[in-house]
């Protein structure tokens, strides 16, 4: 199956960046190279770009995308927290700009053996990389009642998450389970029937939440933002395209505590703390997608893309 996935906000993406034609720019999560093929037809001789993936199959499937831009670009199998150690074994210390495209991609969600949608009844696993060794089974059949909520309740925002959790409790006591189709009806028996007929499918939040925390999505985010930021040139600018309310948060939190670090108490007359602004946050209120992009892509409708220029 070929690598598909259409590329969300990608004139905003592009237009945020601000690219500089000799410029050096990263894409953390290359996918099927969508927004990195608009970023390397911008990029005159000296310019490059760099895009990191964890997944085999985006490696892949980007690199045939890209193969026109020649030596400009360079692909990399890692996670994108490993952006400055990536950057540095090239010699690199800092760049101009650098995107992150949160959302699962269409392939990853289409390849039924990844395990990731419960459209398909197939193996439990949704690693991004497949070098990875945890997957969503031990999630599902090794994580305790609470655990289970938790992630369910934050990562799914489902109000049924204590049912769900108590129902997979329930039915791995049986039998392990193993597969999406299973997990599938334990959720649809804990989610009142009036209410499954409601707001999508049922399994949705479930998944998204064993998924986000199966790859430690929110966990990875919040832990590289900062160093992101680090590694800008002044004017260097980064986007992030969130597709979930936590994520949002996080960037949102971690772009304004970079525009404004002060901890000063606002009573005091000058900032005593020392802490000095790293830039300025370019989007007050996050960019949407617009109307002709919410008919054609549905998998657009929860993006929102926030940038931060360095200082």
């Amino acid at each position: 199956m070929a690598f598909s996935h259409t590329s969300v906000l990608l004139e905003e993406t592009i237009e945020g960046l601000n690219i500089k034609p000799q410029g050096i720019y990263v894409d953390g999560t290359l996918g099927g190279g969508g927004h990195s093929g608009e970023i390397a037809r911008r990029l005159e001789s000296g310019g490059r770009l760099i895009g990191i993936d964890q997944d085999e199959a985006a490696i892949i499937a980007a690199g045939e995308h890209l193969k026109e831009f020649g030596d400009k670009v360079t692909i990399v199998r890692s996670n994108y927290r490993n952006t400055k150690a990536v950057l540095s074994a090239m010699g690199i210390t800092q760049i101009d700009g650098m995107m992150l495209d949160l959302g699962v991609s269409s392939y990853q969600l289409d390849t039924k053996e990844r395990g990731f949608s419960y459209r398909f009844d197939t193996p439990l696993d949704m690693r991004m990389d497949l070098r990875q060794s945890f997957s969503a089974k031990e999630i599902v059949n090794e994580y305790d009642e609470m655990q289970l909520f938790r992630v369910i309740r934050d990562y799914g925002e489902d109000k049924f998450a204590k049912n769900i959790a108590r129902h997979i409790v329930m039915a791995r006591q049986k039998k392990q389970i193993e597969t999406t189709g299973e997990l599938n009806e334990i959720i649809k028996a804990a989610i009142p029937a009036k209410m499954r007929a409601e707001g999508g499918h049922p399994s949705k939040r479930t998944f998204q939440a064993i998924r986000i925390e199966c790859n430690r999505e929110l966990e990875v985010l919040k832990e590289s933002l900062e160093e992101l930021i680090d590694i800008l040139n002044p004017g260097g600018r980064l986007c992030v395209i969130t597709f979930h309310s936590l994520e949002d948060r996080i960037v949102k939190t971690a772009f304004k505590n970079a525009a404004n670090p002060c901890t000063c108490p606002p009573s005091f007359p000058v900032c005593v703390c020392g802490k000095v602004s790293r830039g300025k946050v370019i989007t007050g209120k996050p960019i949407l997608p617009g109307e002709e992009e919410l008919r054609e892509n549905s998998r657009s409708k929860s993006a929102k893309l926030r940038i931060f220029e360095k200082k």
